[in-house]
């Protein structure tokens, strides 16, 4: 199936909520196709509802890679992502399959298909004066001293996104290059694959009702149970694992915080909130061609097939 020297890689992707599982499972009606899960919350094992992980039916029909990876209290990043995912790729390849990428983190999307910027390694103490002076004069300082080590990446990087900003200095501090050179000299030649790209986005008022659905789905799934259990285990809730959308909201209620029915309404709003997030993320992609839902069934499928012929 290799063409050219590179295996052929359909991505779907889109916000949370817009049916790319079920778009998955009906494209296997017609190819032989396994799906690596593109959802750097669905790699926690014991996260089920939550994260609306493929049910049993669904993963029985299709096969899923990339989930249940890790305990809640382990590290997971975007490099174990895209090692894993090509590592993959090549084995459902070499088994004479389509793998077929899905999911809603743009960037984990981004590290399987172009790979990553090699830059150093963090340096915590650092890291920590960086903060401590964010936390005394306002992330504008420290943004305010990007801007004069490396313009370009200031230019990109919101002044309130602190994490962006002590990164982009920490790699200046570290190398005594810009990260912003660091990046438009990193090319991406070795991508192994050819892809199409295709994000499903229904019309926005659809798409919200269907996140506020899914999320009352949840709730009388079992997810405020699921978050009582993962705290029983001892996951508490300063995890980055349990800072996820619907995990944060359920430890709230059951530590007393919020009602119940806030912490539904909190999970509702954070989520539209996000598929806003995700939808900016993936607007900056050129290549990416939007459809909506499976009303464009056949449109998909046209695009799939010509791909792959």
């Amino acid at each position: 199936m290799a063409r050219h020297g590179k295996i052929p890689l359909v991505v779907l992707c889109g916000p949370t909520g817009a049916g790319k599982t079920s778009l998955a499972v009906r494209l296997a009606q017609t190819w032989p196709v396994e799906v690596l899960s593109a959802d750097s919350r669905q790699v926690y094992r014991g996260m089920d509802i939550g994260t609306a992980k493929a049910t049993p039916d669904e993963q029985a029909r299709v096969p899923h890679h990339l989930i249940d990876l890790v305990d809640p209290d382990q590290d997971f990043t975007a490099a174990d992502f895209s090692l894993l995912g090509r590592r993959l790729v090549d084995e459902i390849e070499a088994r004479g399959h389509r793998p077929l990428l899905v999911g809603g983190t743009g960037f984990y999307i981004r590290a399987l298909t172009e790979g990553l910027l090699e830059a150093p390694a963090g340096d915590e103490a650092f890291r920590q004066q960086l903060h401590a002076q964010a936390q005394a004069q306002g992330p504008q300082a420290l943004w305010r001293r990007l801007q004069e080590v490396d313009p370009a990446a200031a230019a990109r990087i919101h002044p309130n996104n602190l994490v962006r900003v002590v990164r982009a200095l920490e790699v200046f501090t570290l190398t005594g290059t810009p990260i912003s050179r660091l990046q438009a000299e990193h090319a991406f030649d070795d991508c192994p694959f050819d892809l199409l790209k295709i994000a499903v986005m229904p019309p926005r008022e659809e798409l919200f009702r269907r996140i506020d659905a899914r999320v009352e789905a949840m709730v009388a799934a079992g997810l405020f149970e699921e978050t009582a259990r993962l705290l029983a285990h001892g996951y508490g809730s300063e995890l980055k694992s349990m800072r996820t959308l619907g995990y944060r909201e359920a430890a709230a209620c059951l530590a007393g915080e919020i009602s119940r029915a806030q912490a539904v309404e909190l999970i509702q709003l954070h989520t539209r909130q996000f598929a806003k997030r995700q939808l900016t993320w993936f607007r900056k992609d050129p290549e990416i061609i939007w459809v909506d839902s499976l009303r464009e069934f056949a449109t998909i499928h046209g695009l799939i097939e010509n791909f792959y012929s």
